[in-house]
């Protein structure tokens, strides 16, 4: 099976891998998850995504590595770009995205949690990026995403030396925000998720925008940035909602426009 959107919960959709027995990843799936990303940016009542897998041992496992088992490089480039392509479209998904890692998190199962905003785990999860020790290396986003989480010390650890972490390891070093008990990541995501709809779509968005920008753009490009999408926000019907609810005690009504 494909990843697919679950539910609705509110303001929030929740995507299962659901490719048993591993959840791991196949050229369709990733196709389908950044054609299921795309859909959800075009409508303006989903403000956040959480992402899980199915069942209760793994979150996924990564790349289906019988794609790579002929050792064709066109069939290895097709399903590189495709990683490429639905991960970094998650990563650039307009409201909040948050990994509820249920279970074991390896290659391109880390790399899926990686390129969301916000990563939350269960006590017993294992996270690692093995890629080398079968010859290949992290293609989806690993070897730059862990570093500007973790360091380049943890980064390497994982990647050159193949260390696994667990998950109260992952979250001393950053690698994850929160651990929580064995069956309840789920609940704890979509209670985060509830936290968005009470800021307003616009502001959200900007803001995962100048956040995400210090990868790229030097301090002294991105502190004028800054300021411009904040004058930016007072062409919106939500910034005078925000400011008129916030004086008169009240809960703000957003209309995302």
């Amino acid at each position: 099976m494909l990843p697919s959107i679950a539910e609705i919960e509110g303001h929030c959709a929740v995507i299962t891998i659901n490719n048993p027995p591993a959840n791991t990843w196949t050229l369709a799936s990733l196709q389908q998850l950044r054609d299921t990303i795309n859909q959800l940016n075009q409508d303006p009542d989903i403000r956040a995504l959480v992402i899980t897998g199915a069942g209760t041992k793994f979150f996924s496992a990564g790349a289906d590595l019988k794609q790579f088992a002929d050792g064709d490089k066109g069939n290895a480039a097709t399903v590189a770009a495709a990683f490429g392509a639905a991960f970094e479209t998650l990563s650039a998904f307009r409201g909040v995205s948050i990994a509820a890692i249920n279970g074991y998190a390896m290659g391109g199962g880390l790399e899926v949690a990686l390129a969301c905003d916000i990563r939350l785990a269960e006590e017993q999860v294992q996270l690692a990026l093995p890629e080398a020790s079968v010859g290949l290396l992290p293609c989806a986003g690993g070897t730059q995403n862990l570093t500007a989480l973790v360091g380049e010390g943890w980064a390497k650890r994982m990647i050159l030396c193949g260390e696994r972490l667990s998950a109260a390891k992952a979250v001393g070093i950053g690698l994850v925000e929160e651990v929580v008990a064995t069956g309840t990541v789920l609940q704890h995501a979509l209670a985060l998720a509830g936290k968005v709809a009470n800021q307003s779509p616009a502001s959200v968005s900007a803001c995962k925008q100048l956040i995400q920008s210090g990868r790229k753009m030097p301090r002294s490009q991105a502190l004028p940035l800054e300021r411009e999408l904040f004058v930016a926000l007072f062409g919106t019907e939500d910034q005078q909602e925000g400011v008129n609810a916030f004086l008169e005690k009240r809960p703000a009504h957003w209309r995302n426009a």
